[in-house]
């Protein structure tokens, strides 16, 4: 996680961690020296070596430069355009749910919003880039892939404008036979110019996020020194922007040597915060980015959508005539009356008869610890610039009376008469009491919780982040909502569940009741979807005839964990995976004879055991943890040999086995240790539906096996997704995909397998058994639960997985083998993210040996253990690591390398 560089207000530096709870190790807050011009440059230069000063230790400024990625986020400014959150800096401007938005947080912030695409592109960044720098009033929206990174000394991301939006902002142009390669940077162009600029070329609207490698970043703080070698004022993007490129506008021959690419941001929006008017417009313009109903999650209908409330007391409704209403931290008692275009902020508790004029604004700001407060009354689009920033024109009072008065006095026109003082716009943000701001804040949203819980129809409330949302509950102690009615679609109610259980858990009270109950119905559901097609058994084999069926493994190459339920059910999942074969053979074994005796008889080679099943309670016993049989007797159980999953009633299992001609003998064979990682006992599942459903005539085919793969694992509880049933089952490499919904529909798109099988990349792909093994299940268990909750996090890290699908399917669609290598170093890294106890120190051991001779590896299935999977740069490198994992001290004593090949049959059925 990169480290994050803010350069802020001076008030809101030292109070930046106690109002926002970051942490002061990820988080470093300073401000430009006092009475300094710097510019966004010298700025830049002088946020970097604060921090160095502070977090560098003994290392010297190049060592310490390269030592992790930053992202310097500059918000230093007065915010003179938007008064209402000039105190608190517009960084920290609330910022309401978006409607169609899944795990957002009640009390996100744009810093909050701002973050997670800079982290995801740093994240893909070369490892010389350590240095990001972006602008602090700006939200950018990016629902696609982050292309991948140019290896540059300087990169910067751009989205295509029109002209009448780019004339306002710096333009990136390039010529049309090397589009990513700056030509020049121009600062407001005229449209005329970017007219002529299309007959030459392209142009990129800046959008203020730039990459610099060490030596870029070296070469701007050299140009942001005077002659003494002081800091001075230097302009990151007229300045050093514009002697960048193949052509400059401003030539320096030695920035002119840096090499700089530009990226367009795909699917790319841009929202500005930088005045009153546009967090109106641009909050609206975020609300209606999606207006397909069907993607909207909060379907709650206000007067007029331009209207936004949050962390306030409202006792008066709105009406159509109302629009561009803002509302936040305040207190509107029934006789305030709002027109148009007004923005309300701070209001404390009140009963007051106040009426606001189209376009007129209020903020009260604390100021002090003594119960003083600033009355600012406002026009929406005044700007508080030059002298108007200092002139003394705000009131400051101590009673709610004197409150009022001074706001009726100022929205007259009259200054106020009974005001200790009057301070002006930059006064009132360097004394303002920020503690006392968020503390009143914080009492107005926790009055708003239990409120949106109740109203949970009309309100954002289950889209939240409710992890989060437990934990304020928990925290602050507000009370539970009522409990759902059970008409609730689904997923409201599998989420409420474990809502409810997280809360629990917070208070230290015992929560597994609302826990197990929200994995029921998340079983029920899934279950649901084949309990109306019952089955009935008929044997289809001669008396002496044997069913086989065998299976090979999976490998996920990208995607892993989009496939799980309920993430998949709310959002589709995405899995590029391959099936493949061990030491030439298929892994996975099932073989099933009839007997004459009317029972079942299951014997496990691999296991040396067996048991014996004559009745319909024997079966049930699928459940039983630690039971040899748990999958053959579900699968039985699935295939219609027990009443529940049976179209015609038995009075017993023997008289139903009677009623085939006798029983059946079921022996299982797995070539594969426990928590392998490889998928085993999910395509085991299949493998044995597959022969039971030749055996008995149920003519499933294999997208039914994968299918009901699925609901025998909620049946046993442990969970799961669906791609390993058909990763084993479809043979190749393929792209799996689904739709939202509780119909789990599989689209399978087969791949090209040259990168598997050509000769000169078979020998680079490499399997090797480390000796070690996680169980799945409490793995499994701990992010499900998450994805109920829709943790924010977490959200972003599986729609990163699937972004990162795209990427390899158009690797392996181009016979790229390098780029299909790094990705899955790639998709290692983000199975680390989403569970970092997947990368114990054991298997960290073990990749330290071979990390130098591999593009990427990772560990298959839920990690922590089982095979380690490699792609070795070069058939030369893949001896070498045989070799080192051959004879290396220190590794388990039944660690060993294992030949893979890629299987392209898949689930394979013959009869004797």
């Amino acid at each position: 996680m990169p480290k994050k560089l803010l350069s802020l207000p001076p008030n809101l530096v030292n109070d930046f961690h106690n109002v926002t709870s970051l942490s002061d190790k990820e988080y470093f807050c300073t401000s430009d020296p006092i009475n300094a011009r710097l510019g966004s440059g010298g700025g830049t230069s002088w946020l970097l070596e604060e921090c160095h000063r502070a977090w560098g230790g003994d290392a010297d400024f190049a060592t310490w430069l390269a030592e992790e990625k930053r992202i310097l986020l500059h918000a230093g400014g007065q915010s003179r355009r938007l008064p209402a959150y000039a105190p608190s800096g517009k960084i920290l401007t609330p910022v309401p749910i978006f409607r169609w938005e899944r795990g957002q947080k009640l009390g996100q912030t744009l810093l909050d919003l701002q973050l997670p695409l800079y982290e995801r592109i740093m994240d893909a960044a070369p490892d010389r880039l350590h240095t990001m720098i972006v602008s602090g009033d700006v939200y950018i929206h990016t629902s696609e892939a982050i292309p991948q990174v140019p290896d540059a000394d300087v990169v910067c991301y751009g989205l295509w404008l029109d002209a009448s939006i780019a004339r306002n902002h710096g333009v990136f142009f390039s010529h049309h036979d090397t589009p990513t390669r700056l030509e020049r940077m121009l600062q407001k162009p005229s449209v005329e110019e970017l007219n002529t600029l299309l007959q030459e070329g392209y142009y990129l609207t800046d959008i203020g996020v730039w990459l610099l490698s060490d030596r870029a970043v070296e070469l701007l703080r050299k140009r942001s020194r005077n002659a003494d070698g002081n800091l001075c004022e230097y302009d990151l993007y007229s300045q050093f922007g514009g002697a960048l490129g193949t052509n400059p506008t401003n030539p320096d021959p030695e920035l002119a040597s840096l090499l700089v690419e530009i990226v367009p941001l795909p699917g790319g929006k841009f929202y500005h915060y930088g005045t009153t008017r546009e967090m109106i417009t641009s909050t609206l313009a975020i609300q209606n980015r999606i207006n397909d109903q069907r993607e909207i999650i909060h379907r709650d209908c206000k007067p007029h959508p331009s209207i936004f409330v949050q962390n306030s007391l409202l006792s008066r409704r709105f009406t159509g005539d109302n629009t561009n209403i803002w509302i936040e931290n305040s207190c509107l008692g029934p006789k305030w009356q709002l027109t148009k275009d007004n923005v309300v902020t701070g209001v404390p508790d009140n009963n007051w008869d106040i009426t606001l004029q189209a376009g007129q604004c209020v903020d009260i700001v604390p100021v002090g610890d003594d119960g003083r407060y600033a009355v600012r009354v406002y026009g929406i689009d005044d700007k508080f610039a030059g002298a108007e920033q200092q002139r003394r024109r705000f009131p400051v009072v101590s009673t709610l009376e004197e409150m009022e008065q001074a706001i009726k006095d100022q929205l007259q026109g009259i200054e106020s008469l009974t005001a200790e003082r009057m301070m002006s716009a930059e006064e009132l943000s360097n004394e303002a009491s920020l503690p006392r701001l968020v503390a009143q804040r914080h009492r107005y949203r926790n009055s708003n919780w239990k409120a949106i819980a109740d109203n949970h129809a009309h309100s954002v409330f289950y889209q939240l982040d409710l992890h989060d949302a437990a934990r304020q509950f928990a925290e602050n102690g507000i009370e539970l909502p009522g409990e759902l009615s059970q008409s609730e679609p689904l997923i409201k109610l599998m989420s409420d569940s474990m809502f409810r259980a997280e809360v629990y858990r917070h208070c230290g009270k015992k929560h597994d009741n609302y826990e197990d109950k929200a994995f029921e119905i998340l079983r029920s559901a899934l279950t649901s979807t084949v309990l109306f097609r019952k089955e009935l058994p008929i044997r289809a084999v001669c008396s002496d005839q044997i069913v086989w069926s065998r299976s090979p493994v999976r490998i996920d190459i990208a995607g892993g964990w989009t496939d799980t339920p309920p993430y998949c059910l709310m959002e589709g999942g995405s899995v590029i995976n391959m099936s493949i074969e061990l030491n030439g053979q298929p892994p996975l074994q099932t073989y099933i004879r009839p007997c004459k005796e009317p029972h079942i008889v299951c014997r496990s080679i691999d296991l040396g055991a067996a048991e014996t099943i004559s009745t319909y309670e024997q079966l049930l016993d699928f459940k039983k943890v630690g039971s040899p049989f748990s999958i053959p007797k579900a699968a039985l159980a699935l295939a219609g040999f027990h009443p529940q999953f049976c179209a015609e009633h038995f009075p017993s299992l023997r008289d139903q086995l009677s009623g085939m001609g006798g029983g059946l003998e079921i022996t299982l064979f797995s070539a594969i240790p426990a928590g392998s990682g490889l998928g085993t006992s999910s395509i085991l599942a299949s493998t044995v539906l597959g022969a039971i459903s030749d055996f008995c005539s149920l003519a499933w085919d294999k997208t039914e096996i994968c299918k009901r793969t699925l609901v025998l694992e909620q049946l046993l509880t442990t969970g799961g997704g669906w791609q390993d049933q058909y990763g084993g089952v479809m043979g190749g490499v393929k792209l799996l995909q689904s739709a939202k919904g509780l119909e789990q529909d599989i689209l399978c798109r087969r791949l090209p397998s040259d990168l598997f099988t050509d000769p000169q990349y078979a020998p680079c792909h490499l399997l090797f058994y480390t000796g070690l093994t996680r169980t799945a299940k409490d793995i499994l268990a701990e992010i499900v639960r998450r994805m109920f909750l829709n943790h924010g996090a977490q959200i972003q890290m599986l729609r990163d997985m699937k972004h990162h699908v795209s990427d390899m399917y158009d690797a392996i669609q181009r016979d790229d083998f390098n780029r299909m290598g790094h990705l899955i170093g790639r998709t290692w890294q983000q199975k680390k993210g989403i569970d970092p106890g997947t990368n114990t120190p054991a298997v960290e051991a073990i990749t330290r040996l071979v990390d130098d001779l591999c593009l990427g590896y990772k560990l298959p299935g839920a990690g922590g253990g089982g095979y380690l999977y490699m792609v070795a740069k070069d058939p030369d490198a893949a001896s070498r690591i045989r070799h080192i994992l051959s004879t290396a001290p220190g590794l388990p004593d039944n660690s060993r390398m294992v030949d893979m090949s890629l299987s392209l049959r898949g689930l394979q059925i013959t009869r004797s």
